[in-house]
């Protein structure tokens, strides 16, 4: 049987949430980035979004593994700009839900000084963003815009106010761009996000891959269950993101397998379908 059924339906307004921000929310259909949560162990879920993420277990146990190793991706990749790049300011786009280690307090802890900017249009999200996403050090800056990732132009725009165009910044999509299924419109939207960041910019980039059949029908599920749906492209298609950039080693790999730390030398990390990389903009 297929494990993505007909999900469990909220007929009242969780207690967690106004009844403003509820109803705009579809509590029947399973979210990403809630379920995302779910799988990371997090607290900011729903009936259709547990649903799904058992049924994404069931289908696909090493979803749980690729969760988590991307989480640590994100703060390994954070920590490397913050500590050897010299990089101050973070656009974090496609921000999903507050987990262990957020990139503002990943930078912070490096350089107190950094700013951060995360950017979503979820209203689960920017209601968590507003309470939880707030400076770790006084002269850190950490702020949020409500945009779309299909509108580049309004996320450059908007963060303009906030970081210094004239300074580097890293760019981050995290898992992102596999909501958008056009490859054309995907090239579009990082090329104008990158065009408008100076030369010594960071681009940063992972994506679930079709490395696994087994994920690539499971993502077929969810998408015919209702949620947004999600496309696993190759690695090369992903590196094809970072043309005309100084990649840095150990380039396009397996997030669990990108720059891992010492600790972690000795043992082989596992693979997962999940492939990134981080590139510096000449």
């Amino acid at each position: 049987m297929d494990p993505f059924r007909e999900f469990p339906v909220v007929d009242e307004i969780p207690q967690d949430l106004s009844p403003e921000l509820a109803a705009k929310i579809r509590f029947d259909v399973p979210n990403s980035a809630r379920t995302w949560n779910y799988l990371m162990g997090g607290k900011d879920h729903y009936p259709a979004d547990r649903a799904a993420g058992e049924a994404f277990v069931e289908r696909y146990p090493e979803m749980v593994v690729m969760a988590k190793q991307a989480r640590q991706f994100l703060i390994r990749m954070v920590r490397f700009l913050a500590r050897d790049a010299g990089i101050r300011q973070f656009l974090d786009i496609g921000t999903g839900l507050p987990t262990m280690q957020n990139t503002h307090e990943v930078a912070q802890s490096v350089a107190p000084e950094s700013k951060v900017v995360y950017v979503d249009n979820d209203p689960v999200v920017l209601a968590h963003a507003r309470a939880l996403l707030t400076n770790t050090t006084p002269e850190g800056v950490t702020a949020y815009i409500d945009a779309d990732v299909h509108d580049p132009d309004l996320i450059v725009s908007d963060a303009r106010n906030l970081l210094n165009f004239n300074q580097p910044v890293a760019v981050m999509f995290m898992g992102l761009l596999g909501h958008v299924v056009d490859d054309e419109e995907m090239h579009s939207i990082v090329a104008r996000v990158m065009d408008a960041v100076p030369s010594g910019s960071y681009l940063v980039n992972y994506e679930g891959t079709n490395t696994s059949r087994a994920y690539v029908e499971t993502l077929e599920g969810w998408a015919k269950a209702g949620a947004a749906p999600y496309v696993a492209r190759s690695p090369e298609q992903i590196g094809r993101l970072f043309d005309g950039m100084e990649m840095v080693d150990p380039g396009v790999v397996p997030v669990s397998r990108w720059r891992p730390e010492a600790h972690e030398v000795g043992a082989v990390p596992p693979f997962v379908d999940a492939f990134g990389a981080v590139a510096r903009k000449p």
